[in-house]
């Protein structure tokens, strides 16, 4: 294919995710669940393994530090999540989600798969399977770049 063709998908990448993000803060909003959907991906992770540190949860929910600092704030003020000491680095803590979290997690999540289910309205199991397959291959790709420019610098 031609680069110009290729040069587009990091377009089609951002507009469908940014979509996709409004569509499901709107549906936040108007169901009244109190929380963005960044605060979610923060609960939902912890909710999936609970008691990370903050570079753990930074590397599974792609948020930097600052940012991801400033989400754990509001959720520990609207006391879905704590900030714990880790039980061997008295240097650090752990984000744990509290009982209140969990709470909540178990009553969000029926509507949340819901409202992500809209995106799929009218597609079928074979085009998730191909989406996944192409957008795992993209991310393999920047990822063995990062690589090979880490070993490049280093040597």
């Amino acid at each position: 294919m031609a680069t110009e063709l290729f040069s587009t998908y990091s377009y089609y990448l951002d507009r469908t995710a940014r979509k996709v993000k409004q569509y499901a803060q709107r549906r936040f909003n108007a169901e009244n669940f109190d929380i963005t959907v960044d605060q979610w991906l923060i609960i939902k992770s912890l909710n999936n393994d609970n008691d990370m540190n903050q570079s753990q949860l930074a590397e599974i929910t792609g948020k930097d530090n600052p940012t991801l600092t400033r989400i754990i704030d509001i959720l520990c003020k609207k006391g879905l999540t704590e900030r714990r000491a880790h039980p061997t680095d008295r240097r650090c803590f752990v984000i744990h989600l509290t009982d209140t979290g969990i709470q909540r997690v178990k009553e969000w999540s029926p509507r949340m798969a819901e409202i992500r289910m809209q995106a799929w309205k009218n597609m079928t199991e074979e085009d998730f399977i191909n989406l996944k397959r192409i957008l795992d291959t993209i991310y393999k790709n920047l990822d063995e770049d990062r690589d090979e420019q880490l070993k490049n610098k280093n040597t």
